[in-house]
């Protein structure tokens, strides 16, 4: 095929983008295929003239070394922020500086160095920590792998988290001055540059094989015929898709990879009344809580009186019925609780919202993946280069960033290295 070989590439979110151009510098024709009207997927940047700046609705932080991502960053012209300040933490009554050392700290740490065989995180502190002496460090971990890694505690991988965990959470994180947006923006002007085709609103529900021969159907009803097919949506999507039987069994093992929920709210106010209220809270960055939407950040070092909501995991599913006012309004009723004014008094300072429970989205089905035990098996089966139909993404990456941009911009980078090497 060499020049000549055409490759469709399902979803134009960064595996998908950083894929297409790798591919299209290399003489490939390529194609992108996008069910939405722009590129970018999970990523959702949002107008800075709502909210002061290009805030972000999807990702917002680069976690960690994430090479891939900072190389890219400084290719772009882009710079990286690094977040700073304090962690705050409201425990029903008062709020207090976070901390996190516990007592059973060099416990947990013996127990999770000396584990050989992967258990569930559950199944781990079920194991090791059951008495109602360690309700504290159970209550912190669960919290950690719902909350940040917006993981189900009866079915995430403890050897996957170790690493987090003995690390103690001290890798640094970031922020892109101009959003994720701007890094999209880069990559798919790239594309345009290099030939890509873009085709937005083709949400597409089958690809059928025919000798080695691919045709790509979409809901809209085009077709576009091609010699490989790359599919990087979300992994929930990945089972409405009707596939050829290779692709189709391997795709089944997508059911042993974690994919979770999360909801993320975001206000604007008149003014960072939070800090007028208590001048210890000028460096504030996170605040974490056990109300219904348990995580807060700022913009620190930034000043824009935004505050961010988080609340990740499967206890989501107890706002599920809430549409978009209904998650601003439980955002407002737990900050609320938290600083002890009344919600009238938060709700008359908003300026702009937004309000995204990622699960609802058609296009995504949640947030991002996470592992269980089986899944480094379930990635090996759905990395084999045994076809023409190929996957990639976030969840498909098996180095420790997976389930982030950094780990959908690499297994991108991976997909279009496997299929020029032939």
């Amino acid at each position: 095929m060499g020049q000549l070989e055409h490759i469709v590439i399902v979803g134009a979110g960064a595996a998908g983008l950083m894929a297409a151009r790798e591919l299209a510098r290399a003489g490939r024709t390529v194609t992108i295929l996008e069910a939405r009207e722009r590129c970018g997927g999970r990523i959702d940047p949002l107008p800075a003239s709502e909210f002061g700046y290009p805030a972000d609705g999807g990702a917002e932080f680069v976690h960690g070394e994430a090479p891939v991502t900072r190389k890219l960053v400084r290719e772009a012209g882009l710079s990286l922020q690094e977040i700073e300040g304090t962690q705050w933490s409201f425990d029903g009554t008062r709020l207090s500086h976070e901390h996190r050392h516990d007592p059973h700290e060099a416990e947990l740490y013996a127990a999770l160095g000396a584990l050989k065989d992967d258990l569930t995180v559950a199944d781990f502190l079920r194991g090791h920590f059951a008495g109602p002496g360690y309700d504290r460090l159970r209550h912190s971990i669960e919290r950690v792998v719902e909350g940040y890694d917006a993981a189900d505690p009866e079915r995430a991988s403890t050897l996957a988290l170790r690493e987090e965990w003995m690390d103690g959470g001290h890798h640094t994180q970031a922020r892109i001055v101009g959003g994720y947006g701007a890094l999209i923006d880069f990559l798919a002007s790239e594309c345009r540059g290099l030939g890509v085709t873009f085709r937005f609103g083709r949400a597409v529900s089958a690809i059928e094989q025919t000798g080695g021969a691919l045709a790509v159907r979409c809901a809209s009803g085009d077709v576009h015929g091609c010699d490989r097919a790359v599919l990087t949506v979300p992994l929930p999507l990945l089972r409405e898709i009707a596939l050829p039987e290779r692709a189709r069994a391997k795709a089944a093992a997508a059911d042993d990879i974690g994919f979770g929920s999360v909801i993320k709210i975001l206000l604007r106010f008149a003014r960072p009344w939070w800090r007028e209220r208590n001048e210890d809270l000028a460096d504030m960055t996170f605040l974490l809580s056990d109300q219904s939407i348990p995580v807060w950040w700022t913009r620190h070092p930034d000043q824009h009186p935004v505050l961010t909501g988080w609340f990740g995991g499967p206890r989501t599913a107890e706002l599920a019925k809430l549409d978009r006012q209904g998650l601003i309004d439980a955002g407002v009723d737990s900050l609320a609780a938290i600083f002890g004014v009344s919600r009238d008094d938060i709700a008359r300072d908003l300026v702009a919202t937004a309000a995204t429970n990622w699960l609802h989205d058609p296009f995504a089905r949640g947030a991002y993946s996470w592992a269980t035990p089986r899944t480094r098996e379930a990635q090996a089966i759905l990395a084999r280069a045994d076809g023409p139909v190929l996957f990639s993404g976030e969840a498909l990456y098996r180095g420790r960033d997976m389930g982030t941009v950094e780990a959908a911009l690499a297994s991108g980078l991976e997909i279009a290295e496997m299929i020029l090497r032939g």
